[in-house]
């Protein structure tokens, strides 16, 4: 029998490669007419209010935005930015090759996965154009939570989807938004992603300080779940 009756997942850094902005955000910055180290600095500082979907949907978000760096686009503008950011969002997201082999040999165990990220109104719109999106049982997102990790009910909310008890899920992920110690507060066990390309992953208010277990790709994580008699059945 497995060892956790589910696994849960963090999106950015775990299920895809090192995340960082690039060129196409550059045009969302120039239809609104703000420069785009401005408009990056606005969105660093202002991730989380952003994650956590306070500020409406994802047009009032970017005018709020806009405001923050001092322009003021007309409505037309506002509303091409938006779509020009859902596009570099995804454009800077790519799965790690390994994150559908080990969610589909999960499943194939009687593993159940899941998905909590901290995100902004992108990454709900496009998941179910991914690969993993048929994968995943439950999806847990802040922007549609209103709240962000290491919220302990984040964690609950996905265990409460699965019907699971936390103790019965394993929790991976990066270490950003502290969220190994949040899982672990919230009764789950955790465990850290920590893959070579994540040295340049953009990442907020990381679990520096975390002791646990490591991960150095996803595909060790089914020596964590799978009992010893059913690995050498394992996709690898």
């Amino acid at each position: 029998m497995p060892r956790f009756q589910a696994v849960l997942f963090d999106f950015f850094g775990t299920l895809t490669c090192s995340v960082q902005r690039g060129a196409a955000h550059r045009s969302t910055a120039e239809l609104l007419g703000c420069p785009a180290d401005t408009l990056t600095e606005v969105l660093d500082r202002t991730y989380y209010q952003r994650a956590t979907g306070a500020l409406g949907d994802a047009e009032a978000t970017l005018r709020w935005v806009c405001a923050q760096a001092g322009v003021h686009p007309t409505d037309g503008a506002v509303r091409d930015a938006v779509a020009s950011r859902h596009r570099a969002v995804r454009a800077d997201t790519r799965l790690r090759a390994e994150a559908v082999p080990v969610l589909a040999a999960l499943r194939q165990r009687g593993v159940r996965t899941g998905l909590i990220s901290d995100c902004t109104h992108e990454l709900p719109a496009f998941l179910p154009q991914l690969a993993v999106a048929p994968l995943l049982d439950v999806r847990v997102f802040s922007v549609q939570q209103g709240r962000c990790k290491p919220d302990r009910a984040l964690y609950l909310a996905a265990c409460r989807l699965l019907g699971l008890d936390p103790a019965d899920c394993l929790y991976v992920g990066d270490g950003g938004s502290q969220e190994l110690t949040g899982a672990e507060r919230a009764g789950l066990t955790a465990v850290r992603l920590v893959a070579p390309d994540l040295a340049e992953h953009m990442v907020f208010n990381a679990d520096r300080s975390w002791s646990g277990p490591v991960l150095h790709s996803l595909t060790e994580l089914l020596t964590l779940v799978v009992d010893a008699s059913d690995r050498a059945a394992v996709p690898c």
